[in-house]
């Protein structure tokens, strides 16, 4: 910690330890989290390609699924190449605002995937039970009004973080039992009271899962009573299909938070690198699996892709 100028509270730098108690298997975790950032990068590059390229998927749904790939491109860039720095190269130090930074980018795009989310919901709300007005609902200027709206929700948030963490005084040495700036790992580290960002923290965490999430499950509600009503089962297959796609990315987000919630409280004594690797999860597997998901459900995405096969073939 420095001590040269009486001013500073903060290290100059944290160290990250990467998974507590499995240090030494490091290098063979790296792979599979090596993979899949792979499979995250080329995923949703080409995704975000082939919308950007077809002028026929330049409509809400796709425009949707384009914000969603930019955030999860975001969200495993921002921790995974440091994470894989401490794994392969032991390169551990991260300047003290470097890892605000990270820790800012890293909560504020997952708030951020989680009211795009939404917004897929309400999408196919509008799609299925009111779809003489969906051109009419979902216009260009709305879409825009709800991307800024997820990002000013998300930095409004999460602004007062670094500012909340900057104010403390750091005792209990630089060694941050993560891979990665994780908001609780960070303040661990504080002394003083640092109830405010315990509850914080718990009520940023709780409104946002919560609030969105039953949105989603009223907008099914609404959507499942709506295709129950249509006369034929190839009709109601044909519409339910329209939302496979959808349902699977909120499965692949939500479906680790709960997990690691559940865990968090059920199983507190269990070891930390547990929770962690639940963490690092979370992180990795929405952006891994969004895009084969979209890709296999979603017919003129694939049908692009192959187009794009054949000629590279031809």
């Amino acid at each position: 910690m420095t001590t040269s100028n009486i001013t500073t509270t903060h290290p100059a730098f944290f160290l990250l330890v990467g998974i507590p108690g499995l240090e030494y298997l490091h290098v063979w975790i790296s792979i599979p989290f090596c993979f899949a950032y792979t499979l995250a990068l080329l995923g949703n590059c080409t995704l975000l390609f082939i919308i950007r390229a077809d002028a026929a998927l330049h409509e809400p749904m796709y425009l949707f699924l384009a914000m969603l790939a930019t955030i999860d491109l975001v969200l495993s860039s921002t921790t995974l190449p440091k994470m894989l720095a401490v794994f392969w190269f032991r390169d551990r130090e991260i300047s003290f605002y470097g890892c605000l930074v990270q820790m800012f980018f890293l909560h504020s795009f997952s708030i951020m995937e989680s009211a795009v989310l939404l917004a897929m919901a309400f999408d196919r709300y509008v799609a299925i039970c009111k779809p003489l007005h969906y051109t009419t609902v979902l216009t260009g200027p709305l879409i825009t009004k709800i991307g800024m709206a997820a990002v000013a929700r998300a930095v409004t948030l999460m602004t007062p973080l670094p500012f909340l963490l900057k104010r403390f005084h750091y005792c209990r040495g630089p060694m941050i039992a993560h891979c990665y700036c994780e908001h609780m790992a960070v303040v661990r580290l504080a002394c003083g009271d640092t109830r405010f960002n315990n509850i914080y923290g718990i009520a940023v965490a709780m409104f946002i899962v919560v609030l969105d999430l039953l949105f989603v499950i009223l907008s099914y509600i609404f959507i499942l009573r709506a295709v129950l009503q249509l006369a034929s089962q190839e009709a109601r297959y044909k519409a339910f299909g329209t939302c496979v796609s959808h349902i699977g990315a909120i499965l692949s987000t939500y479906t680790p938070v709960v997990i690691s919630s559940v865990m968090h409280r059920v199983a507190r004594q269990a070891a930390p690198h547990v929770h962690i690797l639940l963490a690092i999860f979370y992180l990795l597997f929405p952006p891994m699996i969004n895009p084969i998901i979209y890709g296999v459900k979603t017919k003129q995405i694939r049908d692009h892709v192959f187009s794009l096969f054949r000629r590279k073939n031809a």
